[in-house]
C-alpha cells in the first residue's frame, strides 16, 4: 500500500484555504481541490529532494547538520514555504498525537542529539536503522501543525544517503504496508527501537 492519499476532487476546508499564500490561491482558483494542493507539494519536493541529495553527496550538507532541529525547520520551509503561511513554524496547539508545543524545540534538540551521539559513539545501528530511528523520532515528536509526514520521511532519505559509506547506495522505498508502518511508529514510541520499523521499509539501489 503507498503513502500516497487518494484525494481525487475534495476541497480543502475553509481552515486549510486560509492557511494557503494568496499567490497560491490566486494560481489554483476556487476551489481550490486537496489533489491540486498535493501534486503541487509534490513537485516542490521533488526539486527539493534533486537540491538537497547533491548537497549530501558533495559533503556540503552533513550528518551532524542534518541531525538537528533547525534542519529540520530549514526542510519544512523548504518544502512548503512557498504554499503555506505555517511553513517552518512548529505548531502551536495540543494535539493527541505529539508532545506538547511548549516542549517541541526541547524534545527535538534532544531526541536528535542522541541520536546522532549514538551513531557517533556506538555500532548499535546501521545507516538504514539510523535514517528511521531520525524519521520515527521527529514523527513521534510531532512537531509541525502539518507536512510532518512528508518533511520526517525526506529527513530520513538523506540522513540514509549521508550514513551510507561505499559506491553502491541504497534508498528507502515508501510505497509499503501503511497500517504495518503505523502500528510499528506506535510500536517505536514506547521503546525507542527503530529496528522492526526499519525492517519493514524496504530499501533499493539508488536511481531504480
Amino acid at each position: 500500500m503507498s503513502l500516497t492519499p487518494g484525494y481525487g476532487e475534495t476541497p480543502i476546508t475553509h481552515d486549510e484555504a486560509d492557511a494557503l499564500l494568496p499567490d497560491i490561491r490566486e494560481l489554483l482558483g476556487e476551489p481550490v481541490s486537496k489533489a491540486a494542493i498535493y501534486d503541487l507539494e509534490q513537485a516542490v519536493q521533488e526539486q527539493a529532494s534533486v537540491a538537497l541529495l547533491t548537497a549530501v553527496f558533495g559533503a556540503t550538507l552533513t550528518l551532524d547538520e542534518l541531525l538537528s532541529g533547525y534542519f529540520l525547520r530549514e526542510l519544512h520551509s523548504r518544502l512548503y514555504g512557498d504554499i503555506w503561511t505555517w511553513a517552518g513554524k512548529f505548531r502551536m496547539r495540543e494535539l493527541n498525537i505529539g508532545v506538547a508545543p511548549e516542549q517541541i524545540a526541547v524534545e527535538l534538540h534532544a531526541s536528535l542529539e542522541t541520536i546522532r551521539y549514538r551513531w557517533q559513539h556506538t555500532n548499535d545501528w546501521t545507516p538504514r536503522q539510523l535514517g528511521i530511528a531520525a524519521h520515527a523520532e521527529t514523527v513521534r515528536i510531532h512537531p509541525f501543525t502539518d507536512g510532518n509526514g512528508r518533511t520526517t520521511r525526506l529527513l530520513a532519505d538523506l540522513v540514509f544517503f549521508a550514513a551510507q559509506d561505499g559506491d553502491v547506495l541504497e534508498q528507502y522505498d515508501w510505497a509499503l504496508d501503511k497500517p504495518r508502518y503505523i502500528a510499528l511508529l506506535r510500536e517505536y514510541d514506547k521503546h525507542r527501537d527503530p529496528s522492526d520499523l526499519a525492517e519493514l521499509v524496504p530499501v533499493r539501489l539508488f536511481g531504480e
